[in-house]
């Protein structure tokens, strides 16, 4: 069972687990079998989903889908997690955590030429518990920034700035239960917020209202591709503007999980928008005029009445899929090459 402590802590217990087998290289089969259940339904991001789909059930598929290929690339690997937390969403307990997954890259990753030397690969991931066990897992590794970090991405260089750090305050692992009157203040600030978002009248970004709901130099720690930014002008340029143009009509919902715990909120849908990739741009790619869906998660952080930071995960590869563009292409005919030289 993973409930050590007060059952009602989830984050306590599950800390306990995660720091005790933070050494992947080491601790990965432990920790599959101490923390998830027998039969327990992981969504994983592309690539790791090309083997098996994006739903690996039980300890063997989780294993051979996600940890085999990461220890296999990446020797002496360590989970650092930065942001913990815990709520109820439809009925059901979770957890959610941000951090980094940390290695020497030394064999080839889905194509990818190993660079031997140490690279933070970040995460978001979401885990549902029932009964001391994980029974539904979320997980997205922003595979991206690690190709622009190997000089490999083959679209365009993102807008944004390659940086993602830890809450401000240091106050992303709180492992005892938060004031609840705290914590449901942050999640209606996040649903007035989206509220928001969903009100942009197609012409002008001041429709949307954001002023109302961020610090004025708030942090937007983008995905791969994209890129971070700071401020609204910053972020109008990074990433609002040209994502609301290439995607006018795009909807959010399908929300696998909402919770908010004190100062913090974590989302995710699989996927949890739908749009039509309409517009010319965004990433320079121009309009596909395709139905697309996107895997996205979102951490937020609430500073006073306003939200400071956001940490943000789309599934970019699977996205970029489904314009058809495969951005493992071009690396598996160098490996072919390589292989004939």
């Amino acid at each position: 069972m993973l409930w050590m402590n007060d059952p009602k802590n989830l984050k306590a217990n599950y800390w306990q687990i995660i720091d005790a087998t933070r050494d992947l290289s080491a601790g990965a089969a432990t920790l599959l079998n101490q923390l998830y259940a027998p039969d327990c339904v992981m969504s994983v991001c592309a690539p790791l989903d090309r083997a098996q789909g994006d739903a690996l059930v039980g300890h063997a598929a989780i294993y051979e889908g996600l940890f085999a290929p990461l220890l296999a690339s990446f020797s002496n690997l360590q989970r650092r997690t930065e942001i913990l937390m815990q709520g109820q969403f439809k009925g059901g307990d979770w957890v959610a955590s941000y951090g980094w997954l940390i290695g020497k890259f030394e064999s080839d990753f889905f194509g990818i030429t190993p660079t031997h030397r140490h690279h933070w690969l970040r995460f978001g991931w979401f885990e549902r518990i029932e009964d001391g066990h994980v029974v539904e897992s979320i997980v997205i590794l922003d595979v991206p920034r690690l190709m622009i970090e190997c000089g490999v991405w083959p679209v365009r260089p993102q807008l944004g700035e390659n940086w993602s750090p830890a809450p401000v305050a240091q106050d992303g692992l709180q492992l005892k239960l938060s004031d609840p009157i705290a914590s449901e203040k942050s999640l209606k600030l996040v649903e007035a917020m989206i509220a928001g978002l969903m009100s942009y009248d197609g012409k002008s970004l001041k429709s949307m209202g954001m002023t109302r709901f961020w610090t004025p130099q708030f942090h937007w720690y983008g995905p791969g591709g994209i890129g971070s930014a700071r401020g609204h002008q910053d972020y109008e340029q990074t990433h609002q503007q040209p994502f609301l143009t290439a995607f006018p009509d795009r909807i959010g919902g399908n929300h696998r999980c909402r919770i908010g715990d004190g100062a913090f909120v974590a989302s995710s849908g699989w996927p949890s928008i739908n749009a039509t990739h309409m517009g010319d741009g965004w990433l320079g790619i121009p309009a596909t005029n395709k139905r697309i869906t996107m895997r996205v998660m979102d951490f937020w952080r609430r500073e006073g009445d306003f939200l400071s930071e956001n940490w943000v995960f789309i599934d970019m590869i699977d996205l970029l899929q489904q314009f058809g563009i495969d951005v493992f292409a071009g690396l598996q005919a160098d490996a072919n090459l390589r292989g004939k030289s």
